[in-house]
């Protein structure tokens, strides 16, 4: 698809970079191999994706439309039984429901809301494990706006496989300060409610003793952050599998943030950890 093929008129597009036509493609080439698999069991599986968009990008080098995460799901061959296409923009989603893709087909579900509610409250109880049901669900937020306990949940339930957007870079803007103390108190809420609790803390944070006998918060880096969130995705979300995230970045070549995996699966993590390998190496 390119920029002459498609009939813009008053569409909008976000535009994206490098990096986050990798991420769709990651997760294009995992959902061939999830509903390649899934068709051959006695199982009724969805797609879901929390933060859904418009649809479609535009590819910040190229210049080209690129299609997001839900248009490329709708092509997958075997198809999804049923697909869940969650965003709180209006906008975003009578953009969505537009194309033809979407259209007279009763199988997508294009829903306008918060995430954090809708999946809990609609959709999560659709796909259960007790039910022979499964899910992949894609959980892509612009920053801070997840909420863990939808994280919890899936992973409770055991049917759900999760693609997860960890924001570092708006992690450390908005709440992992140099001194947590300045740190905006909306930007240290957001952090709980993505993290779950106030253990972010402990994980992004070290007491040292300073020379004159006071205690004092030293910063870590992204990665022992990073490596404390995926043990609570193993430990509390209950997750058995957790590859090691991909970081992706932006221009500047700074990590923006960590895609990471989790699943019940042994087989799903081997797929996802070759689909990472595969990619990770790519220069922007």
């Amino acid at each position: 698809m390119n920029e002459r093929s498609w009939n813009a008129g008053q569409l909008s597009f976000d535009e994206i970079g490098y990096w986050t036509e990798i991420k769709l493609d990651i997760v294009k080439d995992y959902a061939k191999e999830y509903s390649t698999i899934l068709a051959k069991k006695p199982f009724q599986y969805a797609y879901i994706d929390g933060f859904a968009g418009s649809g479609v990008h535009l590819s910040r080098d190229t210049q080209e439309f690129v299609l997001g995460s839900p248009l490329n799901a709708l092509k997958i061959k075997p198809p999804f039984h049923e697909y869940f296409l969650v965003d709180l923009d209006g906008d975003k989603v009578e953009q969505l429901r537009s194309f033809p893709e979407i259209k007279d087909r009763p199988e997508v579900h294009v829903i306008h809301g918060n995430c954090n509610q809708v999946l809990l409250e609609e959709v999560f109880p659709k796909v259960k494990f007790e039910d022979y049901r499964r899910a992949l669900c894609v959980l892509d937020p612009y920053g801070l706006q997840l909420n863990w306990e939808v994280i919890e949940v899936a992973g409770r339930m055991k049917s759900i496989e999760i693609f997860l957007n960890f924001p570092i870079m708006d992690m450390n803007r908005n709440a992992l300060w140099r001194k947590p103390e300045l740190a905006s108190q909306e930007g240290r809420v957001r952090m709980t409610a993505f993290w779950g609790n106030e253990s972010w803390l402990n994980a992004a944070y070290q007491q040292q003793t300073t020379l004159f006998g006071d205690d004092e918060a030293i910063k870590l880096g992204n990665k022992q952050v990073v490596d404390a969130f995926s043990d609570r995705l193993k430990k509390v979300a209950g997750f058995k599998y957790v590859p090691e995230p991909i970081p992706m970045r932006n221009s500047m070549n700074a990590v923006i943030y960590y895609l990471f995996f989790a699943s019940q699966q042994p087989v799903a993590s081997t797929i996802v950890d070759y689909i990472f390998k595969k990619y990770q190496n790519r220069g922007a």
